[in-house]
């Protein structure tokens, strides 16, 4: 399988939730390794669950060493606290991210990708942005506190 196989099975997966996860965009995350799908995650209905974080769980220890395609910037901080996207995935030994396309949330905003680079993590951008975007097109990213008006 390519790298655009395994991003359209993410962004299939994504569309499952879209409408269905209240203020979070609805994310697919898909894990694999030598050409085989380890671990797969949606965001969940209501949106505390990430898809990250739904395919690290499903794929456990396989995770090392694989790469994961998301649909959207991982998250670098998470508003109800706790380990967040970009953390979980470094801390899981992926050793490749791929993201379809960039968040501009308070919560994302090249913070996710800059932590995952920092931890030497290969990170690419833009495999089927377009594709992606589209499910966002209502996407309303959060802005910092002083801009919320």
């Amino acid at each position: 399988m390519t790298d655009e196989d395994f991003m359209e099975r993410a962004i299939a997966l994504a569309r499952t939730h879209v409408g269905r996860t209240g203020a979070n965009p609805s994310v697919g995350c898909v894990l694999a390794k030598d050409g085989v799908v380890v671990g797969e995650g949606v965001t969940s209905v209501g949106g505390k669950v990430h898809a990250e974080e739904g395919a690290l769980a499903s794929a456990g220890e396989a995770a090392r060493g694989a790469t994961a395609y998301v649909t959207l910037e991982p998250c670098a901080q998470r508003s109800a606290g706790g380990a967040s996207c970009s953390e979980r995935l470094v801390a899981a030994g992926v050793a490749r991210v791929v993201v379809a396309c960039a968040d501009s949330s308070v919560y994302a905003d090249g913070r996710g990708a800059q932590r995952l680079q920092a931890a030497g993590i290969d990170v690419d951008h833009g495999l089927m942005r377009g594709a992606a975007e589209a499910l966002y097109a209502t996407y309303q990213p959060a802005k910092p506190p002083e801009s919320r008006r």
